[in-house]
C-alpha cells in the first residue's frame, strides 16, 4: 500500500498558477465598461433633441394648442404678447445680430453676391409658386397651404444655419456671413413686394395697413437693435456674454408666436385637414430637394472654378430663415384665419434644410478639397 503524501509534499510538487497579465486595454474596459442600452438610448434621444429642439417644441405646443385653444387665441392677449411684445423683441435681436459692417465686403464678389440673392428670393419662388399653382388647380394641394408655401419661398436665408453648414462643408465664410446679413436685411423689404406680387388679393391684404405695420414692428425695431450694437457698447457685451441665453429666448418666443398662431386657428375650425398637411409636407420636401439641384447646376455654370462660394451659395440659395419669417409673416398676416396655414410650409422647410444640409456636407468638404486640389496648379501658372 502506497504511502500517503502530505500536505506540504502536495503544496510543494502542485504546479503553480500562472497569472495572465493585465494589460492597459483589458484594465481600461474594466473600468469603463460598455454603456448599456437604456444610457445608448438616452444619449441618442439627447443628442436628436440638441438638434432639433426648435421642431420638437413646435410639435409639442401645436398639440396643446390644439387640446384648449382660448388660452393661447384669448387669455394670453396675443395681440399685445404675440403680435407685439414678441415680434419687436425678435427684430431688435435681429437688429443687435446684423453684421452691417461687412456690407463693405459686397464689392469683392459682387457677381456671386447678386447671384446668391437673386436666386433665394426670385430663384426659388417663382420655382415654388408655379408648382404649387399646378397643385392647388390639380386639387391636390390645398389653396392655403400652397399660398403658405409661396410665403415660405419669398422669405430670406437663414442667417447661423447658412454660417455653420458653410463652415462644416468647407465653403466660403466670409461669403456666408455677408449674403446672410445682407438677405436678412433685404428681405424686410423684399419679401413683403414679392408677397403681394405672387398672391394679389389672395392673401387679403391691406398694402398700406402692411408696410405701416412693417415699419413699426420690424424695421423700426431692426434699427434700434442696430444703434444699440454700434453706439452702446455695453450692451453689446451683455448680449455677447449672455448669447446663448438671447438665442434661446427667441427660439421660446417664436414658439410662442406659433402656439397663439394655432390656437386662433383650431378656435376659428378650418377645412384643412390633416391629409392635406401630410401632402404639404410631402411636396415641400421634393421642392427643396429641387431647388437645391437647380441651385448646384446655376453655380456650377456661372462659377466653374469656385468650388468654395458654389458650396456657400447652395445653402445661400436654398435656406429659409424662421427666425424672421415667422414673425414677418404674423405681421403681414395678422388678422388673417389661415395665418398658422402661413407658416406650417415654413416650420417644415426650417428642419428638413438642416437634415439634408447635415447629410451632405461631409461629400461637399471632400468636393472643395479636390476641386481646390485641381485648380491650385492653374492658380499657380496664372500667378507665375
Amino acid at each position: 500500500m502506497a504511502a500517503e503524501s502530505s500536505p506540504a509534499e502536495d503544496a510543494a510538487t502542485a504546479t503553480p498558477d500562472i497569472e495572465t497579465p493585465v494589460t492597459e486595454k483589458d484594465a481600461a474596459a474594466d473600468a469603463n465598461p460598455p454603456p448599456s442600452f437604456g444610457a445608448r438610448a438616452r444619449a441618442c434621444f439627447s443628442a436628436t433633441y440638441a438638434r432639433h429642439s426648435f421642431l420638437a417644441h413646435v410639435l409639442v405646443v401645436i398639440a396643446l394648442a390644439r387640446c384648449y385653444p382660448p388660452l393661447g387665441a384669448v387669455y394670453l392677449a396675443p395681440q399685445i404678447t404675440a403680435k407685439w411684445i414678441a415680434v419687436v423683441f425678435i427684430f431688435v435681436m435681429a437688429g443687435l445680430g446684423l453684421k452691417t459692417e461687412e456690407f463693405t465686403n459686397a464689392i469683392k464678389q459682387l457677381r456671386f453676391n447678386l447671384a446668391v440673392q437673386a436666386f433665394n428670393f426670385l430663384g426659388v419662388s417663382s420655382i415654388v409658386f408655379g408648382i404649387s399653382r399646378l397643385l392647388a388647380s390639380a386639387g391636390v394641394l390645398a389653396r392655403n397651404l400652397a399660398d403658405g408655401m409661396v410665403i415660405c419661398a419669398c422669405l430670406p436665408m437663414t442667417i447661423n444655419m447658412v454660417l455653420v453648414m458653410t463652415k462644416s462643408a468647407g465653403g466660403d465664410e466670409a461669403a456666408a456671413v455677408f449674403n446672410a446679413a445682407f438677405g436678412n436685411m433685404l428681405g424686410v423689404f423684399v419679401t413683403p413686394l414679392l408677397i403681394l406680387m405672387y398672391l394679389g388679393q389672395e392673401g387679403s391684404v391691406d398694402i398700406e395697413k402692411v408696410f405701416v405695420k412693417l415699419s413699426l414692428r420690424v424695421i423700426a425695431p431692426i434699427v434700434v437693435g442696430q444703434l444699440l450694437k454700434n453706439f452702446v457698447p455695453p450692451v453689446t457685451r451683455f448680449v455677447a456674454k449672455y448669447k446663448p441665453r438671447f438665442k434661446k429666448t427667441q427660439e421660446w418666443t417664436l414658439v410662442f408666436i406659433i402656439y397663439t398662431v394655432f390656437c386662433n386657428t383650431f378656435l376659428e375650425k378650418s377645412e384643412t385637414t390633416g391629409v392635406d398637411a401630410i401632402v404639404m409636407v410631402a411636396v415641400q420636401c421634393c421642392l427643396l430637394c429641387l431647388v437645391m439641384v437647380v441651385a448646384w447646376l446655376f453655380l456650377k455654370i456661372f462659377f466653374p472654378n469656385s468650388p468654395k462660394l458654389r458650396v456657400m451659395g447652395l445653402f445661400g440659395c436654398s435656406h429659409k430663415t424662421v427666425a424672421m419669417g415667422i414673425p414677418l409673416i404674423n405681421a403681414i398676416y395678422e388678422t388673417d384665419p389661415d395665418l398658422a396655414f402661413y407658416t406650417l410650409p415654413l416650420i417644415v422647410w426650417h428642419p428638413m434644410q438642416a437634415v439634408i444640409g447635415s447629410a451632405i456636407s461631409p461629400k461637399l468638404n471632400a468636393f472643395v478639397e479636390r476641386e481646390e486640389a485641381r485648380l491650385s496648379p492653374l492658380k499657380t501658372t496664372e500667378h507665375s
